[in-house]
């Protein structure tokens, strides 16, 4: 028997025009140590937001039409919005720590690199320590107002998750990050063209895609090889966080390094 394809499509809603600004907040990380943002989706539909798993662009895929309908039509929750929304853009406009020490910079100065950033559980990117270390330290540097910008890797199933089978043996499984129903944008150049970096690895071509993920201030760019561009093994290296090959976790090492140098 000849075994037919699936594909799977998310219609999105159309966003009433007067809750536009849930877009914006749905798309940068301030969410993830400003509650009070992430309340808003949650009040949409509480339903809904447990099936988007507290991821905010997951949320505004999934929510009904007649939600944001009601939403739209309701005050409370407008003014509730439209202070939520003022206080983000005074953040983000805010004069820091940074600028009344040093200075106002135009550009990002500072590099920062890691292999993984545990920010918020809608970006499963990080296992744990150094991701908690990687994440506050670009929130920190959001805060204050430091020049930086965070150089990473976009996995393709991230760290494994757990669960215990009947037996009671942990069980370990790798699913696949729908990438494009989290809070991450593909960096696009001329002809709104997706930028494509390259590096080279024995003797052969790696090329990747960049990802961008705001949080508050500061810009995290995730490289990704998981594309036509590459040969199959090529598209492995960013499959896994921690992979157990070690010529695979060379290659990461490779690519965020001399990769993320270039991306930038």
């Amino acid at each position: 028997m000849m075994k037919r394809k699936i594909n799977t499509f998310t219609v999105l809603p159309d966003t009433p025009e007067k809750l536009n600004n849930l877009q914006e907040l749905a798309y940068n990380l301030y969410f993830s140590w400003n509650h009070e943002a992430l309340e808003l989706f949650q009040k949409l539909d509480p339903e809904t937001w447990k099936m988007a798993k507290d991821n905010p662009v997951r949320m505004l895929c999934l929510v009904p039409q007649e939600k944001l309908e009601e939403a739209a039509k309701n005050q409370e929750y407008q003014d509730e919005l439209a202070a939520t929304y003022d206080r983000f853009k005074k953040y983000m406009e805010a004069t820091t720590w940074f600028d009344r020490e040093f200075g106002e910079r135009v550009e990002s100065t500072i590099a920062y690199f890691s292999a993984e950033y545990g920010i918020h559980e809608c970006l499963p990117i990080y296992s744990g320590g150094l991701g908690a270390l990687s994440g506050d330290h670009i929130k920190s540097a959001s805060d204050l107002g430091v020049p930086l910008v965070a150089v990473g890797l976009l996995y393709s199933q991230g760290y494994f998750r757990q669960h215990l089978n009947a037996a009671g043996m942990q069980q370990e499984t790798y699913p696949l990050t729908d990438w494009h129903s989290k809070p991450v944008k593909l960096v696009k150049g001329e002809e709104d063209k997706p930028l494509l970096g390259q590096v080279a690895m024995k003797g052969e071509t790696i090329y990747f895609h960049i990802w961008r993920v705001n949080v508050g201030r500061v810009a995290l760019y995730l490289l990704d090889t998981n594309i036509q561009e590459n040969k199959k093994e090529h598209r492995l290296i960013t499959k896994t966080l921690y992979d157990p090959d070690r010529e695979i976790r060379l290659q990461q090492e490779i690519l965020l390094g001399i990769g993320g140098y270039r991306a930038l």
